[in-house]
């Protein structure tokens, strides 16, 4: 045991040693905000939901959204799960091969997709079907070749149970759904949702109860409306694997344009390095929405 000990100390002072090096990060292991080399690279890219409407109407699909995101310069594309044929069961591999192929030839990455659970169900039975419906997702995403799947905390604290409560049992399955991501090379993404995570100290509370490096944050703009966004974001920023980064923003109960220059100051003083999906809601045509909204977000980020 003293040996094995020995061995163990030595390895950490290896690790450490390297993280010391020029550039790297000096982030702690573990929990910790994620490591990646300092400064910053964005990559601007599109979150498929933005076309939530036309995608269930079946009058757009996935590899439509691949050819779009050509067109507009958009680097990546977020495939939401919703929109595969079949969900929530998992597709057929032809049409994995077909969409991975379509993107490929259109130099769009496809960088995520994700499904909607809710692990702060009281029901546990619920819970398990969640967690198996993520894990069955894990796969798709890893055959997919894109690296991080979004799942959410949950709806809301239920009734007659407190938030740390409910954090209790959600830890230990998302920290399982992190161990089945490590299997398949797939991150696991958080997504503040303004549900059962209201705040950026409750997000990374989540985060560090979780405690694995397969799991990270999908930092969602719009969605933290309990105080200053901009300093929500500053927050989480650390934590952050990929975005939702959306047209509005919460300032003071009220939606808001958001800043993207003060946005884009925030990642520079942060650092950040990876895939900024952009989400548009509401009315309008999303063609449009989409297309006006990545113009002036590549605009503001210098893409």
């Amino acid at each position: 045991m003293p040996e094995l000990l020995h061995r163990r100390r030595l390895l950490r002072g290896a690790i450490l040693g390297a993280a010391m090096l020029p550039g790297a990060s000096t982030a702690p292991l573990g929990a910790a905000p994620v490591q990646r080399r300092q400064g910053t690279r964005i990559r601007i890219g599109l979150n498929s939901y933005s076309f939530n409407v036309p995608l269930r109407a079946g009058e757009l699909s996935l590899m439509d959204l691949a050819d779009f995101c050509a067109i507009h310069r958009l680097d990546c594309l977020d495939a939401t799960g919703y929109y595969f044929p079949g969900y929530p069961g998992v597709p057929p591999d032809s049409f994995l091969a077909e969409l991975k192929r379509r993107a490929f030839v259109n130099g769009v990455t496809i960088n995520g997709t994700g499904v909607r659970n809710d692990f702060a169900l009281s029901d546990a039975a619920r819970r398990a079907a969640d967690l198996q419906l993520v894990k069955n997702w894990i796969v798709v995403a890893g055959k997919l070749g894109a690296s991080v799947i979004r799942v959410f905390s949950g709806s809301r604290v239920p009734e007659g149970y407190s938030f740390s409560q409910t954090l209790e049992w959600m830890a230990p399955l998302l920290r399982e759904c992190a161990q089945a991501g490590k299997e398949h090379g797939v991150l696991i993404g958080l997504q503040n949702h303004n549900d059962f995570l209201k705040t950026a100290e409750e997000t990374i509370r989540l985060v560090e109860a979780v405690d694995s490096e397969w799991l990270g944050v999908i930092l969602d703009v719009g969605s933290l409306r309990m105080a200053d966004p901009y300093k929500e974001i500053a927050k989480l920023l650390p934590y952050a694997i990929s975005w939702q980064l959306k047209e509005t923003v919460w300032i003071g109960g009220k939606e808001v344009p958001t800043d993207l220059r003060k946005l884009k100051a925030i990642i520079e003083t942060g650092g950040y390095r990876g895939f900024v999906p952009i989400e548009t809601l509401g009315q309008g045509d999303p063609r449009v929405k989409v297309a006006k909204f990545a113009r002036e977000v590549h605009a503001a980020f210098g893409t």
